[in-house]
């Protein structure tokens, strides 16, 4: 389904998916995946970069704002997910020799984050993450995020702080402003490593 802020019809009912969805059952498309296409994808690995994925089933939650005063008063929404042995084994692989994981929005930075929280490492699994990350968070499973624009007082916005810091992230989106970027699914996305 289409969010609440996007009030016309699509011509193309696939134009609100990514490339690489396979299974029904998400609230929402993870909009950070809405800025590939197939040929961005093959440009991508023709350059040596490996890309793998995991099913994650993006809940409504998503897009509900931190309503609580205190952060550790906020609920968190859970998120169904599934990793193949095949994803975990490269993701694994990669970082062994000592490559770099980059997750592309901030929905699948939660479930990598779940899984080696979990396990110790990536493994083949499905469950739920309800994980909450804001600032003084350690990440242990990514190296860098690709992500839209967020809103204020969003957990999203609260995670990428967690990454980049928070003094970056306002500088980012005082940036963004001044250049007129695009926020909410179409808008424009960045790179935080």
């Amino acid at each position: 389904p289409l969010p609440p802020y996007i009030h016309e019809q699509l011509d193309d009912k696939e134009r609100y998916q990514t490339v690489y969805a396979k299974h029904r059952g998400s609230a929402a498309a993870p909009t950070a995946g809405l800025h590939f296409t197939e040929e961005l994808l093959q440009e991508i690995r023709d350059k040596g970069v490996h890309t793998a994925f995991i099913t994650l089933h993006v809940g409504l939650g998503t897009f509900r704002p931190v309503s609580s005063d205190t952060i550790e008063g906020h609920d968190m929404h859970s998120e169904f997910y599934q990793m193949t042995e095949e994803t975990a084994t490269l993701l694994n692989e990669v970082k062994a020799n000592g490559g770099k994981i980059f997750s592309v929005g901030t929905t699948s930075t939660r479930t990598l984050e779940t899984i080696v929280k979990n396990h110790g490492k990536f493994a083949e699994s499905s469950g739920w993450t309800s994980i909450f990350i804001y600032p003084g968070y350690q990440y242990e499973a990514i190296d860098g995020l690709i992500t839209n624009f967020h809103l204020p007082k969003s957990t999203l916005i609260m995670l990428v702080s967690a990454l980049a810091g928070r003094e970056n992230i306002l500088h980012a989106y005082n940036e963004a402003v001044k250049e007129r970027y695009r926020f909410f699914s179409f808008g424009d996305a960045m790179l935080i490593k």
